[in-house]
């Protein structure tokens, strides 16, 4: 598909949602610079990725569902591996997402988000915590498993977004007109399966985010632009900035200082710097989620598929697209112009 058939179909999608009051007003940001390229012949599929909150100027990312148990330390300046985590003991599912996050004494962690299901049909779905290294080298790395589900029914997702002061953590599911932000409790028992607590709604397609390093503000992304909130989830209204086209964009995280986006796709060896900081500032006050507590652990339910109630929605979505994608495009042009 040409640069221009991508994004009128991404367009198409994102008119649906903007149509359905899940997408808010336009930030006309798109100044995206190469900041170097991957030479490591293992990054295939990079899936996710997160900044460090222990070694300055350092990245971690990983690949897609084969890609294997693990995690990959990059320079962020010059794209060179500096270490692989292999984190022991876990399936690998599907895995989507990272983030940096605390654990409850307040040291780095990692948080490692297998919740891909493309079939919408796991029982439960997997969040594994890792200590961040003090020193980087290849290792094997112990790590802690928290099992969830959804409310509903199952989900597939590629989001993960984690509080960089404290143990919070958020998972945003994939859907085509409308995704879903739940927080995650984080049950004591080891073999406890909790259910996921909604809080807030996120565009369609949401294939990755991450919160900045103090925590201001956090950004989903789909497979063409950013959306931007002030706070910790569920935020304020998302602001969009717009990503430079890349195959199938969803690895994103903020720079150290928090002033910009770095991007990363699948089939793509470019890793790419947007600046946003002009553009989309911090708001003063934060929207976050009520009190939370842990839930009593509950156990996994299976719900099968979610084909059953899928067929209503994607009708309208399809629908929708289809009217508001002229209208669109014509409102991307004016932007980029």
């Amino acid at each position: 598909m040409s640069r221009r058939g991508l994004r009128a179909s991404a367009v198409a999608v994102a008119a649906a949602a903007a149509l359905t009051g899940v997408m808010g007003p336009a930030a006309a940001v798109d100044e995206a610079t190469e900041v170097c390229r991957f030479g490591d012949e293992r990054f295939t599929e990079i899936s996710g990725m997160t900044y460090s909150q222990r070694h300055e100027g350092v990245l971690y990312l990983h690949n897609d569902s084969s890609g294997g148990p693990f995690v990959y330390a990059v320079d962020a300046t010059d794209c060179t591996t500096l270490a692989t985590l292999t984190l022991a003991g876990i399936d690998a599912r599907d895995i989507e997402s990272i983030a940096s996050g605390r654990d409850a004494k307040g040291r780095p962690v990692l948080w490692v988000a297998d919740v891909g299901d493309n079939q919408d049909s796991w029982p439960e779905v997997r969040l594994h915590r890792l200590r961040e290294p003090k020193v980087l080298r290849d290792r094997t790395m112990d790590v802690r498993t928290y099992r969830f589900t959804y409310p509903d029914r199952s989900h597939n997702a590629e989001a993960l977004l984690a509080d960089p002061t404290s143990r919070k953590v958020w998972v945003v599911t994939k859907q085509a007109a409308q995704g879903r932000i739940s927080w995650v409790p984080l049950a004591k028992a080891r073999t406890a399966v909790v259910r996921a607590r909604p809080v807030g709604t996120a565009g369609g397609l949401v294939t990755d985010g991450s919160v900045s390093p103090d925590g201001s503000r956090f950004v989903l992304r789909d497979y063409v632009d950013g959306q931007v909130r002030a706070g910790l989830p569920p935020g304020s209204d998302p602001q969009t900035v717009y990503l430079p086209l890349q195959p199938q964009g969803e690895a994103i995280t903020w720079t150290a200082d928090g002033a910009a986006l770095l991007v990363a796709s699948e089939r793509d060896n470019r890793l790419m710097r947007v600046d946003i900081d002009a553009a989309v500032p911090p708001a003063a006050a934060s929207a976050t989620p009520a009190a939370q507590e842990s839930p009593a652990p509950a156990a996994a339910e299976s719900s099968g598929s979610g084909g059953a109630n899928a067929g209503p929605v994607a009708l309208a979505v399809v629908l929708v697209a289809a009217a508001g994608a002229v209208i669109g495009v014509a409102e991307w042009r004016r932007r980029r112009t």
